[in-house]
């Protein structure tokens, strides 16, 4: 879905405000704890309307000007007057099968999803001022109370923060949000279930419940979100999609946020997307010595098409980063195409796919080789459009990288042919593919040497002869690592290098098992077991990590 506008950059299209005007209220905003849309009215620069009216293109609401004009005695009747007053809801029309409901705040929208189940009502939303919901209240109602001293719905002509102070939802969500950095997390999972509403961090790969927020602020939490994230707030039955960007203890910080309607409510999924510690270095992918000296060769070939392979969060987009960070100079011209974009490169051209408008892969890799690029990242190859393009890119004089799904890197040269790529443009365009996997590292505080059991040994293909004079270490747990015993995580890698015997096996249509075997002996193939275990016996992880990310080889280890 398109990005929403932010609320100052609508008011300034609706001529509202100006431009000085906006920067000169987020100053105001951030030294006082306020909103934008509460700055701009304290200040004098615009009225509570076109807040709201701003609002309603934000949020794609209907507006409904309570200051003016009757409410129909037919939508007066829809609700229980004890209902619109404890609620501060006002209902302006009743149609055919539904209620239009005016609210002062697009936060508050959740408390309709309670009243829809509780009075087998549909209500519909619209926003309304502040002002213009207290007089309907006190006009048909007779309503005149005094609001509340603690608000944790603002006036809905804030529009954007709220103080802290005022609203304990938002301290929650913020605080929630926070941790999740602090602790390294990867993802935020925030899932409703039958009686709570389960909140759970991915650390290194593993989930962990670290929350449960009561069932009776699930509506306040996912609003929050949704809002946080510029998500459609009446939409509840379709999947969206949406971006948070805040900072954390002094660093910029990128959610990519996903909502998918689920049997309890939404399950929203937050990707965290850390600019500073997500881009690594060539050397902090964990490449044994060895291969990292292939590696950085071989991306500095002129032409050819190097493909990593492996499951969804096994690390590929993290090493083809690192390794256009390191072929990236003034004198390169790199373009990419990803879905989506997760991290800004400097000086890199960066496309991001968007299937709905006809922006794929194929047809961004079109367009780019017209702008004469040297180096070419293609996010994945999925069809054999994209793999046919791909391929003559790499023919004609680019250097093209890109990733597969596929379990080991042989079985990259395959699938290729099985989408229907010819074998002779497979054989000549492919220059190298790489399989990975992501371990976690052992905790240097408190991992303790230990002796594996027999079957142990035997799983990973280790002989006792391999294993004299080495050390193995286990995860044990303290305070530095959270008792997981664990912090961090590093690759395993298998990588080999076409040949002429390689590329003679592919023309003639040969199995994956016949191009592995051939790969181990001319290809410099180091199989992804194999780099663990190595891995192992430098004390950089353990055995259980890497049998639970390979396929054990009925084997010895060569090493």
């Amino acid at each position: 879905m398109a990005e929403k506008q932010k609320l100052g950059q609508i008011l300034v299209a609706m001529e509202a405000v100006n431009e000085e005007e906006v920067h000169r209220a987020l100053v105001h905003a951030k030294k006082n704890q306020l909103r934008i849309g509460e700055a701009l009215i304290e200040l004098g620069f615009t009225t509570e309307k076109m807040v709201t009216r701003a609002l309603c293109r934000q949020m794609g609401l209907p507006f409904v000007d309570l200051e003016k004009g009757r409410i129909p005695a037919s939508a007066v009747e829809a609700l229980p007057a004890d209902v619109v007053r404890e609620h501060r809801i006002v209902p302006v029309k009743k149609a055919a099968g539904h209620v239009i409901v005016a609210l002062d705040d697009p936060e508050r929208i959740f408390l309709l999803d309670d009243l829809r189940f509780k009075l087998d009502l549909d209500m519909r939303p619209a926003l309304a001022t502040p002002a213009g919901v207290r007089k309907a209240l006190a006009t048909w109602w007779s309503f005149t109370g005094e609001e509340p001293e603690e608000k944790p719905e603002a006036a809905v002509a804030s529009g954007g923060e709220l103080a802290e102070d005022d609203a304990p939802v938002i301290r929650l969500v913020d605080s929630m949000i926070r941790e999740a950095v602090r602790t390294r997390a990867s993802d935020i999972h925030v899932e409703p279930l039958v009686d709570r509403v389960r909140v759970r961090y991915r650390i290194d790969g593993h989930c962990r419940e670290v929350q449960s927020i009561p069932k009776a602020l699930q509506g306040p939490v996912l609003s929050r979100l949704k809002i946080m994230s510029r998500m459609d707030m009446a939409e509840r039955r379709r999947p969206q999609d949406g971006r948070i960007g805040m900072e954390v203890d002094g660093r910029e910080i990128d959610f990519r946020v996903s909502a998918l309607p689920a049997w309890h409510g939404e399950s929203l999924v937050l990707r965290i997307l850390d600019r500073e510690r997500g881009l690594v270095t060539l050397r902090e992918l964990g490449f044994h010595a060895s291969d990292h000296a292939r590696f950085e060769k071989l991306i500095r070939r002129p032409n050819g098409i190097f493909l990593v392979t492996g499951p969804t969060g096994s690390g590929k987009t993290t090493s083809l980063y690192a390794a256009l960070r390191e072929l990236n100079r003034p004198d390169v011209k790199i373009i990419t195409a990803e879905n989506p974009v997760e991290y800004n490169l400097m000086g890199v051209n960066q496309c991001n796919v968007r299937a709905e408008i006809g922006l794929t892969f194929a047809r961004i890799l079109r367009s780019m080789l017209r702008q004469a690029p040297d180096i070419i990242l293609v996010g994945e190859i999925r069809d054999l459009e994209t793999a046919e393009i791909a391929i003559q890119a790499a023919l004609t004089g680019h250097l093209v990288f890109s990733t597969l799904h596929t379990n080991d890197a042989p079985s990259a040269i395959t699938r290729l042919v099985d989408m229907g790529v010819k074998r002779f443009l497979v054989s000549t365009a492919v220059m190298a593919v790489m399989a990975q996997r992501l371990v976690r590292v052992l905790c240097d505080e408190c991992k303790e040497p230990y002796v594996p059991e027999p079957a142990e040994l035997r799983a990973a293909g280790i002989t006792p002869e391999q294993l004299e004079g080495r050390t193995i270490y286990r995860a044990v747990g303290c305070p530095a690592c959270q008792g997981i015993g664990y912090r961090g995580r590093t690759g395993i890698f298998e990588l080999f290098e076409m040949d002429s015997t390689l590329r003679d096996l592919t023309f003639r249509g040969a199995s994956t098992l016949e191009i592995r075997e051939q790969a181990r002996i001319s290809g410099g193939l180091v199989t992804l077991l194999e780099d663990g275990v190595r891995k192992v016996f430098d004390g950089k992880t353990t055995l259980d990590e890497v049998l639970a990310a390979t396929v054990a080889e009925d084997q010895a280890v060569t090493l």
